[in-house]
């Protein structure tokens, strides 16, 4: 559990742009995260309600995101069960 201290939301946003997911108005939401004091919290946040401030997640590939990877992302970073499957339920209704 102690690992994902170390860990930064960067590192966590890159897990999701390798898995497939294109941020849009990644700037802010980086901006945005950095200045959280829980960054997972405001991650849910915004992932949520970000539309107002042109913060989206969408499928990026032709060939779909990867599950797999999302899961692990969110896995890794110790992101609740029911966030994940709400973001990847997201995913799939923007395409």
């Amino acid at each position: 559990m102690g690992s994902v201290s170390n860990e930064s939301f960067d590192q966590f946003l890159d897990s999701l742009k390798e898995a497939g997911v294109e941020i849009s108005n990644e700037r802010e939401l980086r901006e945005r995260l950095a200045e959280a004091q829980r960054w997972r919290f405001a991650f849910a946040t915004l992932a949520a309600n970000g539309r107002q401030l042109g913060i989206r997640f969408q499928d990026a590939s032709s060939s779909g995101v990867n599950d797999a990877d999302i899961h692990n992302a969110f896995a890794r970073f110790e992101f609740p069960a029911n966030l994940e499957t709400s973001f990847a339920a997201s995913l799939r209704a923007e395409h």
